[in-house]
Protein backbone atom coordinates (compact mmCIF):
# COMPACT_ATOMS: atom_id res chain seq x y z
CA UNK A 1 0.00 0.00 0.00
CA UNK A 2 1.43 3.43 -0.99
CA UNK A 3 -0.97 6.57 -0.17
CA UNK A 4 -0.86 10.50 0.13
CA UNK A 5 -3.51 12.15 2.32
CA UNK A 6 -3.94 15.67 4.25
CA UNK A 7 -2.90 15.29 7.59
CA UNK A 8 -5.91 17.25 8.99
CA UNK A 9 -8.14 14.75 7.36
CA UNK A 10 -6.24 11.85 8.71
CA UNK A 11 -6.32 13.20 11.93
CA UNK A 12 -9.80 13.98 12.08
CA UNK A 13 -10.30 9.96 10.66
CA UNK A 14 -8.34 8.90 13.38
CA UNK A 15 -10.08 10.72 16.13
CA UNK A 16 -13.39 9.41 15.10
CA UNK A 17 -12.47 5.67 14.91
CA UNK A 18 -10.33 5.17 17.88
CA UNK A 19 -13.25 5.22 20.08
CA UNK A 20 -13.70 1.87 18.96
CA UNK A 21 -10.67 0.77 19.28
CA UNK A 22 -10.35 -1.97 22.30
CA UNK A 23 -8.05 -1.54 25.43
CA UNK A 24 -8.63 -4.17 26.93
CA UNK A 25 -9.07 -7.55 24.98
CA UNK A 26 -7.26 -11.00 24.69
CA UNK A 27 -7.27 -10.06 20.93
CA UNK A 28 -4.56 -7.83 20.14
CA UNK A 29 -6.03 -7.42 16.54
CA UNK A 30 -8.85 -4.93 17.94
CA UNK A 31 -5.90 -2.92 19.52
CA UNK A 32 -5.62 -1.99 15.88
CA UNK A 33 -6.86 0.84 12.97
CA UNK A 34 -7.61 -0.82 9.88
CA UNK A 35 -6.70 1.45 6.87
CA UNK A 36 -7.65 0.21 3.12
CA UNK A 37 -6.76 2.16 0.30
CA UNK A 38 -8.63 1.49 -2.69
CA UNK A 39 -9.44 4.27 -5.62
CA UNK A 40 -8.82 7.13 -4.45
CA UNK A 41 -10.35 7.05 -1.30
CA UNK A 42 -8.60 5.41 2.48
CA UNK A 43 -11.29 3.68 4.75
CA UNK A 44 -10.37 3.56 8.67
CA UNK A 45 -11.98 1.29 10.92
CA UNK A 46 -11.79 0.48 14.32
CA UNK A 47 -13.76 -2.28 16.39
CA UNK A 48 -14.23 -3.83 20.25
CA UNK A 49 -17.30 -5.74 18.31
CA UNK A 50 -19.65 -3.87 20.77
CA UNK A 51 -18.68 -0.37 18.52
CA UNK A 52 -17.08 -0.37 15.02
CA UNK A 53 -16.79 3.16 13.60
CA UNK A 54 -15.94 3.57 9.99
CA UNK A 55 -14.45 7.08 8.11
CA UNK A 56 -13.88 7.61 4.66
CA UNK A 57 -11.10 10.28 3.32
CA UNK A 58 -9.75 11.62 0.28
CA UNK A 59 -6.28 10.34 -0.41
CA UNK A 60 -4.22 9.69 -3.56
CA UNK A 61 -3.77 5.70 -4.03
CA UNK A 62 -0.76 4.96 -6.01
CA UNK A 63 -0.30 1.32 -4.22
CA UNK A 64 -3.80 -0.05 -3.05
CA UNK A 65 -3.86 -2.24 -0.34
CA UNK A 66 -4.87 -3.10 3.77
CA UNK A 67 -2.92 -2.65 6.96
CA UNK A 68 -3.54 -2.77 10.41
CA UNK A 69 -1.43 0.09 12.59
CA UNK A 70 -1.74 0.01 16.53
CA UNK A 71 -4.61 2.17 17.38
CA UNK A 72 -2.66 3.72 20.47
CA UNK A 73 0.88 4.23 18.82
CA UNK A 74 -0.63 5.79 15.41
CA UNK A 75 -2.85 8.41 17.01
CA UNK A 76 -0.30 9.78 19.25
CA UNK A 77 1.54 9.72 15.96
CA UNK A 78 -0.17 11.72 13.69
CA UNK A 79 -1.22 13.87 15.99
CA UNK A 80 2.19 15.40 16.59
CA UNK A 81 3.34 14.92 12.31
CA UNK A 82 4.97 18.50 11.31
CA UNK A 83 3.79 18.66 7.82
CA UNK A 84 0.45 19.34 6.09
CA UNK A 85 0.69 15.71 4.09
CA UNK A 86 0.90 12.14 5.40
CA UNK A 87 2.52 9.19 3.18
CA UNK A 88 1.90 5.91 4.29
CA UNK A 89 3.42 3.19 2.67
CA UNK A 90 4.53 -0.94 2.97
CA UNK A 91 8.00 -1.30 3.15
CA UNK A 92 9.21 -4.26 1.37
CA UNK A 93 12.08 -4.99 3.37
CA UNK A 94 10.88 -5.54 6.99
CA UNK A 95 7.20 -5.23 6.97
CA UNK A 96 7.08 -2.16 8.73
CA UNK A 97 4.84 0.54 7.66
CA UNK A 98 6.39 4.10 6.64
CA UNK A 99 5.00 7.44 8.14
CA UNK A 100 6.28 10.29 6.28
CA UNK A 101 5.61 14.15 6.68
CA UNK A 102 7.54 16.89 6.25
CA UNK A 103 11.14 15.89 7.38
CA UNK A 104 9.53 13.54 10.01
CA UNK A 105 9.35 9.43 9.34
CA UNK A 106 8.20 6.93 11.73
CA UNK A 107 8.35 2.97 10.88
CA UNK A 108 5.48 1.02 12.79
CA UNK A 109 4.93 -2.24 12.62
CA UNK A 110 1.68 -3.45 11.72
CA UNK A 111 -0.39 -6.39 12.58
CA UNK A 112 -1.98 -9.07 10.26
CA UNK A 113 -4.72 -7.41 8.22
CA UNK A 114 -5.76 -10.40 6.90
CA UNK A 115 -7.12 -11.11 10.82
CA UNK A 116 -9.03 -7.99 11.28
CA UNK A 117 -12.70 -8.16 11.39
CA UNK A 118 -13.76 -5.64 8.60
CA UNK A 119 -17.10 -3.95 9.79
CA UNK A 120 -19.81 -5.80 7.42
CA UNK A 121 -22.75 -2.87 6.30
CA UNK A 122 -26.09 -4.01 7.31
CA UNK A 123 -28.30 -4.19 4.39
CA UNK A 124 -30.87 -1.25 3.49
CA UNK A 125 -33.84 -3.57 4.00
CA UNK A 126 -34.94 -1.33 7.11
CA UNK A 127 -34.00 2.05 7.03
CA UNK A 128 -34.89 5.55 8.64
CA UNK A 129 -33.53 8.55 7.73
CA UNK A 130 -33.68 11.98 9.99
CA UNK A 131 -32.32 14.75 10.18
CA UNK A 132 -28.65 14.90 12.04
CA UNK A 133 -29.66 17.86 14.06
CA UNK A 134 -33.09 15.93 15.25
CA UNK A 135 -31.12 12.72 16.14
CA UNK A 136 -28.37 14.73 18.18
CA UNK A 137 -31.59 16.92 19.98
CA UNK A 138 -33.27 13.34 20.81
CA UNK A 139 -30.19 12.44 22.42
CA UNK A 140 -28.85 15.16 24.44
CA UNK A 141 -32.19 15.64 26.45
CA UNK A 142 -32.34 12.20 27.23
CA UNK A 143 -29.52 10.36 27.61
CA UNK A 144 -27.81 11.60 30.76
CA UNK A 145 -30.75 10.01 32.14
CA UNK A 146 -29.64 6.15 31.52
CA UNK A 147 -28.54 4.15 34.02
CA UNK A 148 -25.08 3.59 34.85
CA UNK A 149 -25.44 0.14 36.99
CA UNK A 150 -25.17 -2.87 34.56
CA UNK A 151 -27.29 -4.63 37.09
CA UNK A 152 -30.22 -4.12 34.70
CA UNK A 153 -28.85 -3.58 31.57
CA UNK A 154 -31.87 -2.91 30.08
CA UNK A 155 -31.80 0.64 31.73
CA UNK A 156 -28.17 1.43 30.19
CA UNK A 157 -29.33 2.24 26.88
CA UNK A 158 -32.11 4.36 25.84
CA UNK A 159 -35.08 3.30 23.78
CA UNK A 160 -35.84 4.99 19.84
CA UNK A 161 -38.82 4.86 18.51
CA UNK A 162 -40.11 5.72 14.99
CA UNK A 163 -43.92 5.37 13.64
CA UNK A 164 -46.46 7.48 11.66
CA UNK A 165 -46.82 9.75 14.72
CA UNK A 166 -43.10 10.59 14.57
CA UNK A 167 -39.80 9.85 16.38
CA UNK A 168 -38.77 9.77 20.15
CA UNK A 169 -36.17 8.64 22.00
CA UNK A 170 -36.78 7.80 26.17
CA UNK A 171 -34.11 7.04 29.01
CA UNK A 172 -34.92 5.87 32.46
CA UNK A 173 -32.58 4.75 35.57
CA UNK A 174 -36.06 3.88 37.16
CA UNK A 175 -35.89 7.34 39.61
CA UNK A 176 -36.22 9.77 36.21
CA UNK A 177 -37.14 9.47 33.14
CA UNK A 178 -36.57 11.88 30.29
CA UNK A 179 -38.97 11.81 26.74
CA UNK A 180 -37.73 13.87 24.24
CA UNK A 181 -40.72 13.97 21.16
CA UNK A 182 -40.05 15.25 17.39
CA UNK A 183 -41.81 15.24 13.82
CA UNK A 184 -40.71 12.33 11.12
CA UNK A 185 -42.05 13.59 8.11
CA UNK A 186 -43.32 11.04 4.85
CA UNK A 187 -41.84 8.13 7.44
CA UNK A 188 -43.69 4.37 7.51
CA UNK A 189 -41.07 2.77 9.00
CA UNK A 190 -42.28 1.21 12.54
CA UNK A 191 -39.27 0.70 14.77
CA UNK A 192 -38.49 -0.22 18.61
CA UNK A 193 -35.10 -0.62 19.98
CA UNK A 194 -32.57 -0.18 23.03
CA UNK A 195 -28.91 1.58 21.83
CA UNK A 196 -26.60 1.65 24.54
CA UNK A 197 -26.13 5.20 26.04
CA UNK A 198 -22.30 5.03 25.10
CA UNK A 199 -23.31 4.68 21.70
CA UNK A 200 -25.61 7.53 21.59
CA UNK A 201 -22.80 9.66 23.32
CA UNK A 202 -20.39 9.27 20.74
CA UNK A 203 -22.76 9.47 18.23
CA UNK A 204 -24.13 12.87 19.36
CA UNK A 205 -20.77 14.11 19.38
CA UNK A 206 -19.80 13.44 16.18
CA UNK A 207 -22.79 15.09 14.63
CA UNK A 208 -21.63 18.47 14.44
CA UNK A 209 -22.71 19.52 10.61
CA UNK A 210 -24.06 23.44 10.80
CA UNK A 211 -26.19 22.53 8.03
CA UNK A 212 -28.52 20.16 8.74
CA UNK A 213 -27.60 16.60 6.89
CA UNK A 214 -29.34 12.92 6.57
CA UNK A 215 -29.08 10.18 9.46
CA UNK A 216 -29.85 7.22 7.32
CA UNK A 217 -30.29 4.43 10.49
CA UNK A 218 -30.47 0.77 9.75
CA UNK A 219 -31.23 -1.63 11.99
CA UNK A 220 -31.30 -5.78 11.79
CA UNK A 221 -31.83 -8.35 14.22
CA UNK A 222 -29.64 -7.40 17.28
CA UNK A 223 -27.57 -4.51 15.65
CA UNK A 224 -27.89 -0.85 14.41
CA UNK A 225 -25.81 1.04 12.60
CA UNK A 226 -25.78 5.16 11.47
CA UNK A 227 -24.49 6.12 7.81
CA UNK A 228 -23.95 10.27 7.92
CA UNK A 229 -21.60 12.62 5.50
CA UNK A 230 -18.01 10.06 5.53
CA UNK A 231 -18.94 8.40 8.58
CA UNK A 232 -20.49 4.83 9.73
CA UNK A 233 -21.16 3.63 12.91
CA UNK A 234 -22.80 0.10 13.64
CA UNK A 235 -23.53 -1.15 17.31
CA UNK A 236 -25.28 -4.18 18.97
CA UNK A 237 -28.51 -3.23 20.38
CA UNK A 238 -29.77 -4.01 24.59
CA UNK A 239 -32.17 -7.05 24.01
CA UNK A 240 -35.12 -7.02 26.41
CA UNK A 241 -38.50 -4.84 27.07
CA UNK A 242 -38.50 -1.62 27.83
CA UNK A 243 -41.47 -0.67 30.08
CA UNK A 244 -44.16 1.31 29.17
CA UNK A 245 -42.92 4.99 30.30
CA UNK A 246 -46.26 6.25 29.29
CA UNK A 247 -47.59 4.58 33.04
CA UNK A 248 -44.59 6.78 34.68
CA UNK A 249 -45.79 10.34 33.01
CA UNK A 250 -48.47 11.56 35.63
CA UNK A 251 -52.03 11.83 33.91
CA UNK A 252 -52.41 15.52 35.90
CA UNK A 253 -50.84 17.57 38.68
CA UNK A 254 -52.61 19.20 41.18
CA UNK A 255 -49.97 22.24 41.16
CA UNK A 256 -47.96 23.84 38.52
CA UNK A 257 -44.95 26.85 39.11
CA UNK A 258 -43.72 28.46 36.44
CA UNK A 259 -40.02 29.89 36.99
CA UNK A 260 -37.54 31.65 35.21
CA UNK A 261 -34.62 28.78 33.44
CA UNK A 262 -31.51 30.10 34.16
CA UNK A 263 -32.90 32.04 37.55
CA UNK A 264 -34.14 28.91 39.14
CA UNK A 265 -30.77 26.72 37.08
CA UNK A 266 -28.68 29.58 38.81
CA UNK A 267 -30.41 28.78 42.32
CA UNK A 268 -30.26 25.64 42.28
CA UNK A 269 -26.71 24.79 41.46
CA UNK A 270 -25.30 27.22 44.20
CA UNK A 271 -27.52 25.24 46.83
CA UNK A 272 -26.39 22.08 45.42
CA UNK A 273 -22.86 23.16 46.15
CA UNK A 274 -23.01 21.72 49.93
CA UNK A 275 -24.78 18.85 48.71
CA UNK A 276 -22.57 16.77 46.72
CA UNK A 277 -20.85 15.54 49.67
CA UNK A 278 -23.38 13.91 51.14
CA UNK A 279 -24.36 10.63 51.33
CA UNK A 280 -27.57 11.61 49.57
CA UNK A 281 -26.75 14.89 47.54
CA UNK A 282 -30.63 16.08 48.43
CA UNK A 283 -32.07 19.47 48.16
CA UNK A 284 -35.17 20.54 49.48
CA UNK A 285 -38.31 22.47 47.68
CA UNK A 286 -40.44 24.60 49.46
CA UNK A 287 -42.85 25.68 46.61
CA UNK A 288 -45.07 28.93 47.71
CA UNK A 289 -47.85 31.11 45.85
CA UNK A 290 -45.13 33.49 44.25
CA UNK A 291 -41.43 31.99 45.03
CA UNK A 292 -39.44 28.87 45.92
CA UNK A 293 -36.93 28.51 48.69
CA UNK A 294 -34.29 26.28 47.97
CA UNK A 295 -32.08 24.20 50.53
CA UNK A 296 -29.07 21.67 51.47
CA UNK A 297 -28.54 20.76 54.59
CA UNK A 298 -24.72 19.30 54.99
CA UNK A 299 -23.64 18.56 58.73
CA UNK A 300 -20.20 18.49 57.80
CA UNK A 301 -20.04 21.45 55.99
CA UNK A 302 -23.40 23.73 56.92
CA UNK A 303 -26.48 25.30 54.89
CA UNK A 304 -27.55 26.93 52.17
CA UNK A 305 -31.04 28.90 51.18
CA UNK A 306 -31.80 30.49 47.96
CA UNK A 307 -35.30 31.97 47.31
CA UNK A 308 -36.20 32.53 43.48
CA UNK A 309 -39.30 34.38 42.05
CA UNK A 310 -42.36 32.00 40.90
CA UNK A 311 -45.81 31.77 39.95
CA UNK A 312 -48.08 29.59 41.34
CA UNK A 313 -51.00 27.76 40.21
CA UNK A 314 -52.01 25.07 43.03
CA UNK A 315 -51.15 23.73 46.75
CA UNK A 316 -48.31 24.89 48.27
CA UNK A 317 -45.76 22.02 48.59
CA UNK A 318 -42.20 20.80 50.77
CA UNK A 319 -40.76 18.07 48.46
CA UNK A 320 -36.96 17.15 48.31
CA UNK A 321 -35.00 15.76 44.94
CA UNK A 322 -31.63 14.15 44.38
CA UNK A 323 -29.74 17.29 43.36
CA UNK A 324 -27.81 15.70 40.39
CA UNK A 325 -31.64 15.09 39.10
CA UNK A 326 -32.73 18.35 38.86
CA UNK A 327 -29.46 20.14 37.54
CA UNK A 328 -28.95 17.90 34.62
CA UNK A 329 -32.48 18.44 33.24
CA UNK A 330 -31.94 22.01 33.88
CA UNK A 331 -28.71 21.89 31.75
CA UNK A 332 -30.91 20.67 28.97
CA UNK A 333 -34.21 23.36 29.03
CA UNK A 334 -33.58 25.91 26.14
CA UNK A 335 -36.69 27.97 26.84
CA UNK A 336 -37.08 30.95 28.96
CA UNK A 337 -39.20 29.93 31.33
CA UNK A 338 -40.11 26.08 32.72
CA UNK A 339 -42.84 24.39 34.65
CA UNK A 340 -42.55 22.39 37.57
CA UNK A 341 -45.49 20.32 38.12
CA UNK A 342 -46.24 18.45 41.40
CA UNK A 343 -48.72 16.63 42.75
CA UNK A 344 -47.55 15.38 46.16
CA UNK A 345 -44.26 15.35 48.57
CA UNK A 346 -44.15 11.31 47.95
CA UNK A 347 -45.20 11.34 44.34
CA UNK A 348 -43.65 11.40 40.94
CA UNK A 349 -43.30 15.49 39.23
CA UNK A 350 -43.03 16.69 36.30
CA UNK A 351 -40.28 19.46 34.58
CA UNK A 352 -40.77 20.71 31.19
CA UNK A 353 -40.19 23.79 29.12
CA UNK A 354 -42.74 26.08 29.09
CA UNK A 355 -42.82 26.21 25.08
CA UNK A 356 -41.90 22.66 24.25
CA UNK A 357 -44.59 20.51 24.65
CA UNK A 358 -42.31 17.61 23.18
CA UNK A 359 -39.87 17.49 26.16
CA UNK A 360 -40.78 15.97 29.49
CA UNK A 361 -38.73 15.16 32.59
CA UNK A 362 -40.17 12.88 35.53
CA UNK A 363 -38.47 12.71 38.84
CA UNK A 364 -38.66 10.52 42.05
CA UNK A 365 -39.24 12.75 45.15
CA UNK A 366 -36.48 11.89 47.86
CA UNK A 367 -38.63 11.01 50.89
CA UNK A 368 -36.46 13.12 53.98
CA UNK A 369 -37.33 12.44 57.77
Amino acid sequence: MKITCTKEQLHHAVQIVQKAVATKTPSPILTGIYLSAEGNQLQLQATDYEIGIKCTIEAQVDEPGAIVLSGRYFQEMVRRLPGDHVQIATSQEDRTIKITSNFAQFNLLSLPAEEFPVLKPLSDENILTVKDNVLKDLIKKTVFACAADEARPIFTGGLLEADADGIRMVATNTHRLALKKDNLDNNDKTIRMIIPSKILSELARLLTSEIPVDVNIYWHRNQVAFEFEHVYIISRLIEGQFPDYNKVIPASFATNITVKSSEFMDAVERVSLLARDSDYNVIKFSFKEDSVTITSNNPDIGKATETVPSHMDGNELDIAFNAKYVTDILKNINSDKLVFSLNTPLSPACIKPMDDNNYTYVITPVRTS
